[in-house]
């Protein structure tokens, strides 16, 4: 079964590790071509096709001021991505609050080995827990 296009479909354009650099990056404000080719040391002809992918499925936009093209994330457009990833965030919560559990409940059954003598609250009256001998 051949692949999806990358310029057709969200989650093949995210699939690239640069595309989600440049949307992480866009997330923080309005950016010109520019900033992003200083900001993430790309080559400016990478970073215009990446661009160029990403507006085509929907997940950046670009406003013209002047002659500088400005490029946001449509956050919109991420939401399913968001609703997606959601599920597997639940999923590792679930996950990872059954290892906590495990984790107390291991230290509730070996915690009387573990304490430690509680500190004397008074240092002028003898320690109860050390007897003599």
């Amino acid at each position: 079964m051949p692949r999806a296009s990358t310029t057709s479909d969200t989650f093949n354009a995210v699939a690239e590790p640069r595309r989600r650099e440049i949307l992480t990056y866009l997330a923080e404000a309005e950016r010109p071509v520019g900033d992003i080719v200083a900001a993430l040391g790309l080559e400016q002809p990478s970073v215009s096709k990446h661009l160029r992918v990403l507006r085509d499925v929907g997940l950046v936009r670009v406003r013209c001021q002047g002659r500088q093209k400005l490029y946001r994330t449509n956050a919109e457009a991420i939401r399913p991505l968001h609703e997606w990833a959601a599920t597997f965030e639940r999923y590792w919560q679930h996950q990872l609050s059954r290892v906590k559990e495990r984790a107390e409940a291991m230290v509730r059954q070996t915690s009387p080995a573990l304490k430690c003598p509680k500190p004397n609250p008074d240092p002028s009256q003898p320690d109860p827990s050390q007897k003599e001998k």
